[in-house]
């Protein structure tokens, strides 16, 4: 089953599965206000103290990290998310005792991050045409 199929099952087969559905739709209002190019609202409501993992995207100041150190790792991270979904369900499918709903959040998570770092390397692609043809 695809991440996508696993979260569907997840959110109608466990009671607790409101505040997953919840959790899920607040990740995907973020990654909404993302596409639409909204930096201020693009991780609100993304956190939050239930929150299994914060992706966070330093844009700004000289003396921060520079742009790509925050690439690498945001990469890095979405490496890791995908790792660990992928460690959780094959723990599910060995019969190890471990929560559906815990496996589901986990592909969902992982899921979504991929979604936007696939967005972030579209805009890339894009910003970077976009300075190319001002330059001819």
């Amino acid at each position: 089953m695809a991440a996508d199929q696993f979260a569907a099952a997840a959110i109608r087969g466990t009671s607790g599965g409101g505040a997953i559905a919840d959790r899920m739709q607040q990740l995907r209002d973020a990654m909404e206000h993302a596409r639409a190019g909204d930096r201020t609202g693009a991780l609100q409501g993304a956190g939050g103290t239930d929150a299994p993992r914060g992706y966070t995207i330093d844009i700004g100041a000289g003396d921060g990290p520079s742009f790509a150190d925050t690439l690498k790792r945001f990469v890095n991270q979405v490496s890791d998310s995908q790792d660990a979904a992928a460690e959780m369900v094959q723990r599910f499918v060995d019969g190890e005792p471990v929560e559906l709903h815990q496996v589901m959040a986990k592909a969902e998570e992982a899921g979504i991050s991929l979604e936007l770092l696939i967005e972030m390397r579209n805009k890339l692609t894009e910003a970077y045409r976009a300075v190319m043809s001002m330059q001819s």
